[in-house]
């Protein structure tokens, strides 16, 4: 009995870290945004670095997990070290830094508030000791470094740290109504507006209507610039205009766009693909068909 308790909590131990390990593969960039929000790091190429290594360590404990090697001694210890000091970080993050946000456990694809992950590292570092209680040891303790090393060295392969430094919006990080934004991730559209300028609020009206249509629209953000009396609620209101949006000075606004506002760029893995000036919604049709 105590032998399949063991088999079951190791498999679903090892499926959980696995799937952790792999959401921020997946999307890293989120996790390296908070950690520099929250002043761990002061540069995003350090915490991709940090980031990587704990995405392989997730790895190779989800893999040692369902391996029969070591667990008394290595894995379990070291899953369970790993646990309680990312939940010290998140009671940190949670009620010190009082962050709401998703705090990127599983990157962006299950978004949690830190408390709800706390009780989820809870929920896992009780079931380890369980798995401790009902394991029994097989001693090849090479195993566990060795897979260790190897998951470590493969993800640097596989998703290597790209520097920042060249990306234009890279500093662009935390949107209104929806928080943390990695637009270096993927394909957005991003729309430079002065809230006062009439093309624009012409530009807000049809793309308020695009994102109302079927399709397959890259998500899109918007860097707003006030100068009038217009605030963003008003302007919300004239345009129904209802996108993520982050506020923005003159001078950057002056070097976001052309000769007059607005102006989207079409992004695309960290580098802009396109930049459109004028036939907004002519080209959008025309790049993303299944909008028509």
């Amino acid at each position: 009995m105590k032998s399949t308790i063991a088999l079951i909590l190791r498999f679903i131990l090892g499926v959980v870290f696995l799937f952790s390990a792999y959401t921020k593969f997946i999307s890293p960039g989120l996790t390296e945004i908070i950690l520099v929000d929250h002043g761990i790091v002061s540069v995003r190429e350090t915490a991709a670095v940090i980031i990587r290594v704990l995405i392989g360590l997730e790895f190779a404990l989800g893999i040692l997990l369902l391996l029969p090697y070591s667990l008394k001694k290595i894995v379990i210890p070291t899953a369970i070290l790993f646990l309680v000091s990312f939940t010290g970080y998140l009671v940190y993050t949670g009620f010190i830094l009082k962050d709401t946000q998703n705090c990127g456990c599983f990157g962006e694809m299950i978004k949690m508030s830190p408390l709800e992950s706390i009780v989820k590292n809870i929920v896992l570092i009780a079931s380890l000791i369980l798995l401790f209680r009902f394991t029994e040891e097989k001693k090849k303790y090479f195993v566990a470094p060795t897979v260790i090393i190897l998951c470590v060295v493969s993800v640097f392969v596989f998703l290597p740290v790209n520097s920042q430094k060249e990306f234009k919006f890279a500093n662009y990080t935390n949107f209104e109504g929806e928080g943390r934004v990695d637009l270096s991730a993927g394909e957005k559209l991003l729309v430079i507006l002065n809230l006062e300028c009439d093309h624009c609020q012409a530009l807000a009206k049809d793309l308020s209507k695009t994102k109302n249509q079927p399709g397959k629209l890259p998500k899109l953000y918007a860097l707003l610039f006030k100068e009038g009396n217009i605030t963003v609620d008003s302007f919300k209101t004239m345009t129904n205009f209802n996108y993520p949006y982050h506020m923005i000075g003159m001078n950057e606004f002056l070097n976001l766009i052309g000769q007059s506002p607005p102006r989207i760029y079409w992004l695309k893995d960290g580098k802009v693909k396109e930049i459109w000036d004028e036939n907004f919604q002519k080209k959008i049709l025309k790049n993303f068909p299944d909008q028509q």
